[in-house]
């Protein structure tokens, strides 16, 4: 409108040989002189009629969508009426050149070589990636109900179809194809959220994640492939979960899953956590395994042809990295991450804060199946120290022979990229471990992140204040209210009649698809039917 305006004024100005508009005043903005200036210059020592045409049109032009620099100004015309400074032109210039070499490199990016060369200096495709997938498992917070005052605790606050679009992550690029539920009847009690009232969802289970894969735009224009995504809950502050662990290692093979030897091991609660469920609770009638192992199947039978690429890449925080650590391994294992023509699709694990998992010989299995894990950690973090205080990757290699068979003898897979939040000038030196152990955190420290001894510079423009979403992390100076994340009314919405109720949340398509007993059959998981 202001455009329009100008374009009335300026042609109105000309055919009255007035040039008085080139001097800037107080109710027109300065760049927008300039470049009225810019484009008319040329054409005021030209009187004809269609030399003003050309001026007029072209401003027109511009006012309808076309984008221009203006010289000096450091301000960029949009689409619409939207105007951007040069600083957003360069970041979206920079975002299409990083889409561009993921396109081309997706596989190094995924791990193909370890992520040689790519950590130090930091490959600012990488980094974007380890943000993206961090945002993907901070996703299974964001959504998460913890709240024992409402009814629908330990669930998800949103319909799968609506999930990404609820948490403002329009541009995912994602679709979510399915819900995770594990049984909370297992010995890890403060890790679950149970509601304080008699009705309730679920007095069995607990939401635990999702299955998503990318949608065509994405997979086309950004990914160069399609990516089936799977993220793992994990906790949020509270930490005492470690004390329940059960800190000792039991077989892979001794819950049922697959494994061609009986000294690849796990620590025992997680294992549990995967395999255990219960047949009475809709929701976690199948087990989580069951879960992730028939949509795996599932996508890479709709998928997996040889039309495009296709990986598999499993993401979570805390104790949603060791499930992300586990249920990658499984689908390795089970041989899913195989299309219809015997093609590999490569299968990655991305994880902030993870524990240990397994022993030395589950970290060469991992290896052996191709499997490429990233773990990403604050150097202050306790998390990743455990289980395995003592005898761990860190001790004598002949010390760790001698006591692989030690149901306490734990070994780190993959590769880990070690970030420091003394490093970045936003953050507290704290002294709370649930700071350290913090998401938003962390994917704080990867945005300034440049490698070994450079300076901490943050290179996407993610907003610092989401550290303090749920923390109290930030400097005071940046006055940024702690835990500031809130759920409007916790909930409660007005009914048709006036009364504030908490609407019905869950969904029959949130459950379990009709044809995950097809699928599991297949798998010999189940008796067919």
């Amino acid at each position: 409108m202001v455009l329009t305006n100008c374009n009335q004024a300026l042609k109105a100005s000309l055919n009255n040989g007035d040039h008085s508009f080139l001097q800037p005043s107080y109710d027109q903005p300065k760049e927008l002189h300039h470049r009225f200036r810019v484009a008319t210059r040329a054409s005021l020592s030209r009187t004809d009629e269609a030399s003003l045409s050309a001026v007029i049109s072209r401003l027109e032009r511009e006012r309808q969508g076309l984008i221009e620099e203006t010289e000096g100004a450091g301000v960029i015309r949009g689409g619409g009426e939207q105007w951007m400074t040069a600083e957003d032109f360069r970041r979206r210039d920079k975002k299409a050149e990083e889409e561009r070499r993921l396109r081309d490199t997706w596989r190094k990016i995924q791990g193909e070589d370890d992520w040689a060369g790519l950590m130090d200096p930091m490959d600012p495709v990488l980094r974007t990636e380890l943000i993206r997938y961090g945002e993907m498992a901070q996703a299974c917070y964001d959504a998460f109900d913890f709240d024992p005052s409402s009814r629908y605790c330990g669930s998800s606050r949103f319909s799968r179809h609506d999930f990404f679009d609820s948490l403002g992550m329009n541009d995912s690029g994602y679709e979510v194809a399915r819900y995770l539920y594990a049984t909370s009847n297992i010995n890890l009690p403060n890790f679950f959220s149970k509601s304080r009232w008699s009705k309730v969802w679920s007095k069995n289970a607990n939401w635990m994640g999702y299955v998503a894969v990318s949608d065509d735009e994405a997979t086309r224009n950004r990914l160069g492939r399609r990516d089936i995504a799977i993220a793992w809950r994990g906790t949020v502050t509270q930490l005492e979960w470690i004390a329940d662990l059960k800190d000792y290692l039991k077989p892979v093979s001794g819950n049922n899953i697959r494994c061609p030897d009986p000294a690849v091991k796990v620590e025992s609660g997680f294992l549990d956590l995967y395999t255990d469920k219960d047949t009475t609770c809709k929701f976690s009638k199948f087990s989580a395994r069951e879960q992730i192992l028939a949509e795996v199947k599932r996508l890479v039978e709709r998928y997996g042809d040889d039309s495009e690429e296709l990986s598999i890449t499993v993401t979570g925080h805390s104790l949603g990295g060791a499930l992300a650590i586990l249920s990658a391994y499984d689908v390795a294992e089970m041989r899913l991450n195989r299309t219809r023509s015997g093609k590999v699709i490569p299968v990655t694990v991305l994880t902030y804060g993870g524990p240990r998992v397994g022993n030395v010989r589950f970290k060469e299995r991992l290896k052996e199946l191709g499997v490429k894990v990233m773990r990403v950690v604050n150097v202050h973090d306790v998390v990743p120290k455990s289980p395995g205080l003592f005898l761990n990757e860190s001790a004598p290699h002949a010390l760790m022979k001698i006591a692989e068979g030690l149901p306490w003898c734990y070994c780190h897979v993959g590769e880990e990229l070690a970030l420091d939040h003394q490093n970045s000038p936003f953050l507290k030196s704290s002294v709370d471990p649930s700071n350290a152990h913090n998401l938003e955190a962390m994917l704080h420290l990867l945005d300034g992140y440049h490698g070994k001894g450079e300076r901490f510079v943050l290179s996407s423009g993610r907003d610092p204040a989401l550290v303090n979403k749920a923390s109290d992390f930030l400097k005071e100076h940046f006055m940024v209210p702690p835990f500031w994340r809130q759920d409007a009314n916790k909930g409660m919405v007005r009914n048709s009649e006036g009364r504030w109720i908490q609407a019905e949340r869950l969904r029959s398509e949130d459950h379990h698809s009709p044809d995950i007993h097809h699928h599991l059959s297949q798998l010999r998981l189940l008796p067919s039917s």
